[in-house]
């Protein structure tokens, strides 16, 4: 019974597909999606968290502000 249950989960399909690792780009993990590591997910948390990453801001969305 065991070997028949392994069978079918190896048919499984993945919910998502693999892609490239944003920091190293090697293929994802499952785990650390879409990171392949740990490592990777923390170097990327990082850098959010130390400002290195910023959301740009367009001049037009500050005037309509000042229309309200």
């Amino acid at each position: 019974m065991s070997s028949e249950g392994n069978k079918a989960a190896t048919n499984v399909a993945p919910l998502r597909k693999a892609v490239a690792c944003p920091e190293c780009k090697r293929p994802s993990h499952r785990d650390h999606y879409p990171f392949c590591s740990d490592r990777c997910r923390n170097v990327d948390l990082n850098r959010w968290l130390t400002g290195s990453y910023a959301i740009p801001v367009a001049d037009d969305e500050s005037k309509a502000d000042d229309e309200e």
